[in-house]
């Protein structure tokens, strides 16, 4: 009997899969068993062809080379990762596999990445596919008794394709005709420029703003304070006016022309899509979107107590309605108080019947905890906040509607009105469930009747200042670029960290501002690139393509047209731009000048700005254990086009790194570990008797 090959995305997918299938034989690549043979990616082992490898002239960055618009987009596998793509290679090879069974990740870009691999490995027997929505032992053994045939997720895989070729078009021209033009690395792309698009009209917003003076009065009415309003206008701009209402008004009885009440029904919240916790946690605690998605992922993968994390749906399917009790007996170990009521009088059935609805959901369901116990001591400080959000809003379903009274009053004195509006809650149904206490008044309720004489009450002024429209969070910046459809919920938290990282944009006391770089770069390209209403319809077409209902080939001339022209503009363009980070350090291979960047680990990095030179060193450098013979300080290390160099900062003496006595000791080292380890019995030496030993048998 043949057996089926597994592809999951990560090696600890697939090791779960592997257990939950009877895979016990560990090999380096794969888990193999009786039916079924487990191996994985490391995430994307396959990318689009870097531009040099069409034509080696791309190899030097020239304005004039542009466009590079390949007539045929090709993959490779990737350098760093190709002995794993090599094994699968030589797996596929294999006469006893009679299927290949994708089980990547259940969205687009898990498509892409089981998609590439099959492609290159020329695989040509049947492909199903695994989507699952959870990582539970019983969603696995489920989806492995539901496999679809692949071809029902080709018009995914196509989406996908263009995404990818899209962004390498567009991102990859763009971004080599800013820098090569203005000498200075500088970041475009299909979604990151339209996003840093928006936070630059907030900042001008911001810098346009001229704050106002303006007053409110207000009447005290035993606590409840009552607003002064002419029409819609609450703000008196001119403190003249204030104090001529305020002497009209001094001293005279004051009178209820109306009071309405209307009992107000809440229903309850929709579970959790990703964006929408993304928001929360970052209101809530601070979390960047990054981060929020990394916890969740853990919470997925690592604990299997959530469902998929990547989903755009904040709906449940019918289906789900049957596994309730269980996820509510899983949870009930740490939320047993809210649960009780819930299996014990109502069996576990929703009071809000309205978050079932199959066509609002496309490839996954809500967020909403799984059937899997739950050690919650397991768990992390973040990764408890992150479950507790998720938990709280699922249970909120079981709750009953919230109720409250609206009151408005309206008081007369003197022909000037003010206005009360106050909210009393009467039932707090789900709220009680996703707040931490109950909620209080700090007054007693109002009561006032139709044509009530109040007398004279207590008059307050407050002036105050207009503000200028604050700086987004990512909270907010999650909402705008979902309203204009930019990314998707599984990118946007990388397109904000890229802006980040391209120092185009600086986190400041929980808000996003733009740096003089991300100012200078939104003026430089052109207004199509920016226009989030371009981008929202890129990625409409791109979900029509994924429901079969667009042509990719369409899409693909359109972006090619679409590059063409955005580099065209870039080429034509009489902007000017300054780097903004210049220092006054010379580079001391070619004297031009160094600009500081930030590295990947938050260092600071000095870059020679001549990109033919391209000499780079530490600020502020990793002192080496080789002192100087002058002074006997340590000497800073530094890595040239020479190779490897010491240099004293305090004499300035250099001496040459010997590189290769160096990497000689190094692999020595290395490899009189490897074989130590390789040895069955416990090792009682100390590691210094160990190599003793080692270099003794060596030379024996």
């Amino acid at each position: 009997m043949s057996k089926s090959l597994v592809l999951a995305e990560k090696p600890s997918v697939a090791r779960e899969i592997a257990r939950v299938l009877g895979c016990k034989e560990i090999n380096r690549n794969y888990i193999e068993g009786k039916d079924y043979i487990v191996t994985w990616a490391l995430g994307h082992l396959i990318e689009l062809k870097l531009p040099e490898e069409y034509d080696n002239k791309y190899k030097t960055w020239r304005l004039e080379d542009l466009p590079i618009i390949p007539q045929k987009m090709e993959t490779r596998p990737i350098k760093k990762t190709r002995t794993q793509f090599q094994a699968i290679a030589r797996l596929a090879k294999r006469t006893d596999l009679g299927e290949l069974i994708i089980a990547t990740d259940a969205g687009r870009e898990g498509e892409l990445v089981a998609r590439w691999i099959i492609e290159k490995i020329n695989w040509r027997k049947p492909i199903k596919r695994l989507w699952i929505s959870s990582q539970t032992d019983r969603a696995i053994r489920t989806g492995f008794d539901k496999l679809r045939p692949a071809s029902a997720y080709d018009k995914l895989y196509q989406s996908a394709v263009c995404r990818s070729e899209a962004d390498w078009l567009i991102g990859l021209n763009i971004s080599r005709a800013l820098t090569t033009k203005y000498n200075d690395s500088l970041s475009a792309g299909r979604v990151q420029t339209p996003t840093l698009s928006m936070l630059m009209k907030r900042e001008q917003a911001i810098q346009s703003f001229t704050p106002r003076p303006y007053w409110q009065i207000f009447l005290d009415y035993n606590g409840h304070r009552a607003l002064w309003q002419r029409g819609d206008q609450t703000k008196i701009m001119n403190y003249e006016e204030t104090e001529a209402i305020k002497k009209k008004i001094s001293g005279k009885n004051a009178i209820v022309r109306s009071v309405i009440m209307k009992e107000k029904n809440e229903r309850q919240p929709l579970p959790y899509d990703l964006t929408e916790l993304q928001r929360d946690a970052n209101r809530r605690f601070g979390f960047s979107a990054k981060k929020t998605l990394n916890v969740l992922q853990n919470l997925y993968e690592h604990y299997k107590i959530v469902t998929y994390p990547r989903t755009d749906s904040r709906y449940l399917t019918q289906d789900l309605a049957s596994t309730m009790p269980e996820r509510l007996h899983a949870i009930s170990s740490v939320y047993g108080e809210e649960t009780r009521s819930i299996i014990h009088k109502h069996h576990g059935r929703l009071a809000a019947s309205f978050v079932y609805n199959d066509k609002r959901v496309n490839d996954h369901h809500a967020l909403i905890p799984t059937e899997e116990p739950v050690y919650i001591n397991d768990l992390s400080e973040d990764e408890r906040r992150i479950y507790d959000l998720i938990v709280r809003r699922f249970l909120a379903l079981f709750y009953p509607e919230s109720k409250s009274r609206l009151i408005r009053a309206e008081i007369d004195v003197q022909g000037e009105r003010f206005i009360i509006n106050e909210e009393n809650e009467m039932f707090p149904g789900f709220k009680s469930v996703l707040r931490a206490e109950a909620a209080r008044n700090e007054h007693a309720p109002l009561k006032l009747a139709s044509k009530q004489e109040l007398g004279s009450l207590p008059i307050q002024i407050e002036e105050k200042m207009t503000e200028p429209p604050a700086r987004f969070t990512e909270a907010d910046l999650l909402t705008k670029m979902e309203k204009y459809g930019l990314g998707t919920p599984a990118t946007r938290a990388d397109i904000i960290e890229k802006l980040l990282q391209a120092e185009t944009v600086e986190r400041v006391h929980g808000h996003l501002r733009l740096t003089e770089k991300g100012k200078q770069l939104i003026e430089l390209v052109s207004d199509d690139l920016r226009s989030p209403e371009l981008t929202a319809e890129w990625e409409k077409q791109l979900e029509d393509i994924a429901r079969g209902e667009g042509d990719p080939k369409q899409f693909m001339t359109k972006i090619r047209k679409q590059t063409q022209a955005l580099v065209r503009d870039v080429k034509n363009s009489s902007q000017n731009y300054k780097i903004h980070n210049l220092t006054e350090t010379k580079c001391p291979e070619c004297g031009s000048p160094m600009k500081e960047v930030r590295d990947r680990d938050g260092g600071r990095v000095l870059v020679c700005i001549n990109r033919s030179c391209g000499f780079r060193r530490r600020k502020d450098p990793k002192l080496s254990n080789r002192r100087c013979p002058t002074c006997h300080k340590k000497m800073e290390i530094h890595k040239g086009k020479a190779g490897m160099y010491f240099q004293c900062r305090f004499c300035g003496i250099v001496e040459k790194a010997d590189k290769k006595s160096s990497t000689a000791d190094k692999k020595e080292t290395r490899r009189l570990l490897n074989k130590l380890n390789k040895k069955s019995e416990p090792v009682r030496n100390s590691l210094a008797d160990a190599l003793k030993a080692a270099l003794k048998e060596k030379k024996e």
